[in-house]
């Protein structure tokens, strides 16, 4: 297909790719040629690596666990609200990590309600500081990933699977060894690895919440070596040994995802016959209630207390806001002038374009920062481009999802319009303005709106570039909670939630509005 004449050049493709190409692995390599100069590891590094695979391992299987008997209920249920709770269960993954640390704050914290109400009742208050916090932030960031991944392989079940199963009376047991433990077994280890890899490289988490000797993680590890200490050598030795235990769980992962599937049905309306009894609808009940208390109540959290302080809220909080949207904005235009291409050139063929698209997922954004600070360090002075800096990585991390979003639909719309296109002489230009973009309109709109939206409530590599006078909204609230501003900070919080939700529902509506999906 790649060889045939096609509706839409691969050349502006091949370019993106190439760019993020050699600045992935430009900064991979950066960072390996800088670690050969370092003295090494330290005990404490090696206790850093230990606690970020014990808290990853934890969260992972502690989200995966929760998850499957709330996506089970979800499978079986059917109720008013349930499509409104699904929907809900994607507002984390664009909910900024700070805006949910400081809402499970309100909740878990020493002086939250579930402590004041333990307190009551004689119990000591909970300790959110350390592994445990971790585990429960991460936890609340990947619950709603993790139970989406299986309930989306639940749903992939024919229908007639279930039907036969009725038929032939499966009692509960048989019915979980026949048709749900081998679902399972498939799904599983894939949502493990995610959820892994997202906790591997989770750093706003471990600078809130850990921090302590005995709560570093890898990622912090760099930021201290590369802030306080500027160790540029143990940075980069910890940034590749990152890359290394990353590599290897997504290579156990693919091993143990091997299945051979469930085949395919007649598209049938999926009808469950099974937990019909009052214990099974009891527990799918209580599942579904938790699950669902469990996302509320810290969003709820930052409303409240984010109320009181949002109308005093200092003007540095406002610059800082300013500096977010116009950080978000740039990295959303060059996301979009690289996925845009690229995904075009995929749906002409050009398969290769996909591994570059992916290569975002290879490093966190310290690691690239790391290694874009070594190539800019003997040029220019890299605390003054902070802020490019911030835009350039923040559209690389969002990459992957907006290919995703955008591929998909590009493919369709080159394979129904290519061959007429073609026929009318239509050139690459012409086609990819009146035709192309014009059916791309609504997943444009989706991507930008992720894009922004992740953006605006990093907390990354930001805090490797800033300095005193700069800061982006989410590092202003840090700064806050760091000088016990608790009410300030709260109020820039709820500020944060509001132009995270608030960007990315204008923009994905923006371009549902009269586009054709």
């Amino acid at each position: 297909m790649a060889k045939r004449a096609q509706p839409v050049s691969a050349g502006p493709g091949y370019g993106a790719a190439g760019f993020l190409a050699a600045l992935v692995l430009g900064t991979l390599a950066a960072v390996a040629w800088r670690a050969e100069t370092g003295g090494g590891l330290s005990a404490a590094d090696w206790a850093a690596v230990r606690f970020t695979i014990l808290q990853a391992s934890l969260s992972a299987l502690i989200s995966v666990g929760l998850a499957i008997p709330v996506a089970r209920a979800l499978a079986r249920r059917r109720f008013a609200g349930r499509s409104a709770l699904i929907a809900l269960l994607g507002v984390p993954f664009i909910l900024p990590v700070i805006v949910a640390i400081l809402g499970l704050l309100e909740v878990f914290g020493r002086a939250g309600w579930i402590s004041s109400l333990l307190g009551t009742f004689g119990f000591d208050p909970i300790r959110i500081y350390g592994l445990h916090g971790v585990v429960l932030a991460h936890v609340f960031l990947n619950l709603p990933l993790a139970t989406r991944l299986i309930l989306q392989g639940w749903q992939e079940v024919p229908a007639e699977r279930f039907r036969l199963a009725a038929q032939l009376g499966f009692d509960a047991p048989a019915m979980f060894r026949l048709i749900e433990w081998p679902l399972l077994r498939q799904v599983i280890p894939g949502a493990l690895a995610v959820v892994f890899a997202i906790c591997l490289t989770s750093f706003a988490v471990a600078l809130t919440l850990g921090g302590g000797p005995k709560a570093t993680t890898i990622e912090l590890g760099i930021y201290q070596a590369f802030r306080f200490e500027f160790d540029l050598g143990r940075a980069a030795l910890l940034s590749g040994l990152q890359i290394l235990i990353a590599t290897a769980a997504a290579m156990v992962a693919i091993r143990l995802a091997q299945g051979t599937g469930f085949g395919t049905g007649l598209d049938r309306s999926l009808r469950r016959w099974d937990g019909r009894t009052t214990i099974a609808r009891t527990t799918d009940t209580v599942w579904i209630a938790l699950a669902a208390a469990f996302l509320l109540l810290p969003l709820g959290a930052i409303v409240a207390s984010g109320v009181p302080g949002f109308a005093g809220l200092p003007f540095v909080v406002w610059k800082a806001a300013g500096v977010s949207l116009l950080v978000a904005t740039a990295s959303t235009l060059l996301l979009l002038l690289a996925a845009l291409p690229m995904a075009a050139a995929i749906a002409t063929g050009r398969h290769s374009i996909e591994v570059a698209g992916l290569l975002g997922l290879a490093a966190s954004p310290l690691v690239i920062g790391t290694g874009l600070f070594i190539l800019i360090r003997p040029i220019a002075d890299p605390f003054l481009l902070a802020l490019p800096v911030t835009a350039l990585v923040n559209a690389l991390m969002s990459l992957p999802f907006a290919m995703r979003i955008l591929v998909p639909r590009a493919r369709d719309i080159v394979e129904r319009y290519g061959k007429l296109g073609l026929s009318l002489d239509m050139a690459h230009g012409p086609f990819l303005w009146r035709v192309f973009l014009p059916r791309m309109r609504a997943q444009i709109g989706f991507a930008a709106g992720l894009g922004m939206a992740l953006s605006i409530g990093d907390l990354g590599v930001i805090t490797l570039f800033a300095d005193p006078d700069i800061a982006t909204l989410p590092l202003q609230i840090y700064r806050l909670m760091g000088s016990y501003q608790m009410e300030a900070a709260a109020g820039g919080a709820l500020l944060l939630l509001l132009l995270s939700v608030g960007t990315f529902w204008l923009l994905d509506r923006g371009g549902r509005y009269h586009a054709e999906v």
